[in-house]
């Protein structure tokens, strides 16, 4: 099954020794795609915690469908963590929109190795 994608794509200037591109993605089944920003704070655990912001993965507009999403927390104790993970499914909002909710438990890290929990709820789509 073929599914027409228009996008974007630019030279990555990474250092990596290998030619690379990245792919920005601006319709999927001829629906434009959109994405959310999200950000928190973690749980507090090992006396501190972390704060996180990012922007989640596109995701065509116009019909159900979950964003992936992934930060790496704040400096704090030392060390940060990863957060990843896929949005649930969108949730609609009174005045046109919609938000998803998103949680989980960060990448193990710290002196003492340990994770945080995470959750909330991503702003309406861009």
């Amino acid at each position: 099954m073929d599914i027409p994608i228009t996008g974007i794509i630019v030279h990555s200037e990474d250092d990596d020794s290998n030619h690379s591109h990245k792919l920005y993605i601006t319709s999927w089944d001829g629906r434009p795609v959109h994405v959310h920003p999200f950000s928190g704070v973690t749980s507090y655990d090992v006396g501190h915690q972390h704060h996180y912001a990012g922007m989640t993965k596109p995701a065509p507009s116009g019909v159900q469908h979950v964003h992936n999403y992934y930060a790496v927390t704040s400096f704090n104790d030392g060390h940060t963590h990863i957060i990843s993970g896929t949005t649930g499914p969108l949730i609609p909002l009174p005045n046109g929109g919609h938000y998803h909710h998103f949680e989980g438990h960060t990448t193990v890290n710290g002196s003492i190795p340990h994770t945080h929990m995470y959750q909330g709820s991503t702003g309406n789509e861009e």
